[in-house]
C-alpha cells in the first residue's frame, strides 16, 4: 500500500469510525430518549425546566444540540488556529476523538431520573465530535489536487454512510431480539448508544494509524502557542475580507447546511412523536437512509462532473425544499414517512459531499483548519440556529409540523446565497 493510499483509507475510516455516532445518538436513538424522559418529568403544564425556564418536553433535545454547537462556535476557530499554528492536526483530532467517545460510552450509566447528567455528557460529546471533525475536514486540501476533491469527499461520506449503516443494523437486529435477550427496549437504547460510542473509539485507532503526522513547528511554550493561535485567529477574520466569494459561500453553508442538520436531527422525533413510530421502525428507515445516501453521494458527483459543483448543490437544496414541504402537507403514516426518507437519503449525499469538496477548493492551504473551524460551526452532526428556530417554533405552536417545515427559510437562504457566489473568482483568489 502506497502513502497516498494509506492516508486517504485512513482519512476515510475517521468517517467510518465517527458515523456511528451521528447516526445512532444525533439522529436516532437520543431525540427520543431524551423527549420520553422529558415528558414523564413534565408539569401540569405540559412543560420542563430548561436553565430554569419552562419549556416543551421536545424542545429539550434541539435546545442541547444548540448549546453544544454554541461552545463550538466559541472553541472551533481558536482550536483551529491552534492547529494550524502547530501543524498538529492529527493530535487535535484524536484527543477529540477519543474524549467523545468515551462521553458517549458513559451516557450507557447515568440514570434515567438524571436528566441534567444525560444532557450534560450528550453536550460534551457532541462538542468532541465536532472539534474532531475540524481536524479530519482539514486533511482534505492537503491529499486531494483539484481534480479529485469531488471524488474524495464523495469517497468519505460514503465510507460514513457505510460505517454508520452497519452499526445501525446490529442495533436493529438487537431491538428485533429483545424478549431473546431479556432486555428492555429502554436498555436496548442505551447498549446501542454506548456500542457507538465503542465503534467510535475502536475505528479511530485505524485512522490514527494510517494518517500521517506532518511537520511540528516549533514554539516556545505554551503561553507563546496560545498567543499566537489568537493572533492567528484575529489575522484569519481580518483575511476572510480578501476572499469575499469564499465568504459568501460560508454564508450560504451556514444557513442552508443548518436547516440539513436540523432534519437529520429531529427526524427520528418527529416520526416518534408526531406519527407515533416505534424505535424499531426509526432505525429500519434511517437505516434505509445510510444506504440510499452513499448512492446519493454518487450520483449528485455525476451531476457536478455534468454540470458544475456549485449547481448540484443547488440542486440538492431545491430537493430538501420539497422535502420539510413534503413533512408538513402530506406525512401522515409509516409509508409515506419511508416515501419521504428515500427522498431525504438522495439529496443528503450529494449536498454535503459537494458542500465540503466546493469549500476545499476554495481556502488557502495553509489555514485550512481555521477555514474549516468555521465550517464545522453547521457541519455534520451539528446546527445551533436551525435547532433553536425548530426548538421556538415548537414551543410556540406545539406542532412538530410547523418546526419543521419553518426550516425551508434555511434552504431558500441557502440558494439565494449560493446562486451569487462566483466559484471561479473564488478559485483565482486562494491562488494568489
Amino acid at each position: 500500500m502506497n502513502n497516498n493510499t494509506k492516508t486517504n483509507l485512513g482519512w476515510y475510516f475517521y468517517d467510518w469510525a465517527n458515523s456511528a455516532f451521528v447516526t445512532a445518538v444525533v439522529t436516532v436513538f437520543m431525540g427520543p430518549f431524551l423527549t420520553a424522559l422529558a415528558e414523564d418529568y413534565k408539569s401540569v403544564n405540559g412543560t420542563i425546566s430548561f436553565f430554569g425556564q419552562p419549556i416543551h418536553p421536545g424542545s429539550l433535545f434541539p435546545m442541547l444540540v444548540s448549546v453544544s454547537v454554541i461552545f463550538q462556535v466559541v472553541l472551533l476557530p481558536l482550536l483551529g488556529a491552534i492547529a494550524d499554528s502547530t501543524n498538529s492536526k492529527k493530535r487535535f483530532l484524536f484527543c477529540f476523538a477519543f474524549t467523545g467517545a468515551l462521553s458517549t460510552v458513559l451516557l450507557f450509566f447515568i440514570p434515567d431520573s438524571n436528566l441534567l447528567g444525560l444532557g450534560a455528557l450528550f453536550v460534551v460529546s457532541n462538542l468532541c465530535f465536532g472539534a474532531s471533525i475540524v481536524f479530519y475536514n482539514a486533511y482534505l486540501p492537503e491529499i486531494a489536487t483539484n481534480n479529485d476533491h469531488d471524488a474524495l469527499s464523495a469517497k468519505g461520506w460514503a465510507f460514513g454512510y457505510l460505517g454508520g449503516g452497519i452499526h445501525l443494523a446490529i442495533c436493529l437486529i438487537i431491538f428485533s431480539n429483545t424478549e431473546s435477550l431479556g432486555i428492555s427496549t429502554g436498555q436496548a437504547v442505551r447498549f446501542c448508544i454506548m456500542s457507538a460510542g465503542l465503534w467510535w473509539a475502536m475505528f479511530s485507532v485505524v485512522s490514527l494509524y494510517m494518517l500521517p503526522k506532518g511537520s511540528t513547528k516549533q514554539v516556545q511554550n505554551s503561553n507563546s502557542i496560545i498567543v499566537l493561535s489568537f493572533k492567528q485567529l484575529f489575522s484569519t477574520l481580518r483575511e476572510l475580507r480578501k476572499y469575499p466569494q469564499t465568504l459568501l459561500f460560508l454564508i450560504a453553508f451556514l444557513l442552508y447546511n443548518d436547516g440539513i442538520q436540523t432534519v437529520i436531527a429531529m427526524a427520528s422525533q418527529f416520526g416518534a412523536i408526531e406519527l407515533k413510530l416505534e424505535i424499531s421502525t426509526l432505525t429500519t428507515v434511517i437505516l434505509m437512509v445510510q444506504f440510499i445516501a452513499i448512492a446519493g453521494s454518487f450520483l449528485f458527483k455525476v451531476i457536478a462532473e455534468k454540470m458544475s459543483t456549485k449547481i448540484g448543490i443547488i440542486i440538492s437544496l431545491i430537493g430538501w425544499s420539497i422535502a420539510v414541504s413534503l413533512a408538513y402537507y402530506w406525512v401522515y403514516d409509516e409509508t409515506s414517512f419511508y416515501i419521504l426518507a428515500v427522498l431525504i437519503a438522495i439529496v443528503l449525499g450529494g449536498s454535503q459531499a459537494l458542500s465540503r469538496s466546493l469549500f476545499s477548493k476554495i481556502i488557502p492551504k495553509e489555514k485550512a483548519s481555521e477555514f474549516f473551524s468555521f465550517y464545522e460551526i453547521t457541519d455534520k452532526g451539528t446546527s445551533w440556529l436551525g435547532t433553536m428556530f425548530f426548538a421556538f417554533a415548537l414551543q410556540f405552536s406545539n406542532s412538530y409540523r410547523i418546526a419543521i417545515v419553518s426550516l425551508i427559510v434555511f434552504f431558500l437562504s441557502g440558494i439565494i446565497l449560493l446562486s451569487f457566489v462566483n466559484v471561479k473568482k473564488a478559485l483565482k483568489d486562494v491562488q494568489i
